[in-house]
């Protein structure tokens, strides 16, 4: 028995869009979102899941340390075009880290599965207030250089950037998901 149609048929429509651009949430959408993020299922209490809200010049301070990540690693000059780029693909950003906290009973795998429903959650959010987004991760969450940037203990991950902003060319990134490849059933 269906309770929720609405709720059905939002969430049949979640899809990921990384043709963005302005506006992006308000402040007082982007605090909602937060906070329905921290609603993600979350073994133990622990609140692993941290938020970077980076916007306005916060974008050009992220695309100096994308250069100064990929120049560290060697970067030829078309890659360090491109690292300058990505944080304008999208006016606002969010990056998620998990942020390990040792206990008995939660491994660090379920914290950082923690901060990746948060994420999740913060892309449904901005889709309900009719926005879009695109997580992207890449081998720059793993740089160094970033890692420490975002203040990264040994044991945190950093989940990922969620670009988010209003999608261009309205439905161009929706594509029907098939699921034949990606099931099995143990009956």
């Amino acid at each position: 028995m269906i309770r929720n149609q609405a709720a059905i048929d939002f969430l049949e429509g979640r899809y990921s869009c990384g043709k963005l651009t302005s506006p992006a949430p308000s402040a007082q959408e982007i605090e909602h979102m937060l906070t329905v993020a921290m609603r993600a299922p979350d073994h133990g209490g622990l609140k692993p899941a941290h938020f970077v809200v980076i916007q306005g010049g916060g974008l050009d301070r992220l695309s100096e340390l994308f250069v100064e990540a990929m120049t560290n690693a060697g970067a030829d000059e078309a890659k360090l075009a491109k690292a300058e780029k990505m944080p304008y693909r999208a006016p606002l950003i969010i990056a998620v880290i998990a942020r390990y906290k040792e206990h008995p009973k939660v491994p660090r795998i379920e914290q950082i599965q923690t901060a990746g429903c948060a994420t999740l959650s913060l892309q449904q959010m901005a889709m309900a207030y009719g926005y879009n987004g695109i997580w992207r991760t890449g081998d720059i969450v793993n740089s160094p250089i970033v890692r420490q940037a975002f203040d990264l203990a040994e044991q945190d991950e950093l989940v990922g950037f969620l670009y988010l902003g209003t999608e261009e060319g309205n439905g161009l990134c929706r594509k029907p998901p098939v699921i034949e490849k990606n099931v099995s059933y143990w009956s």
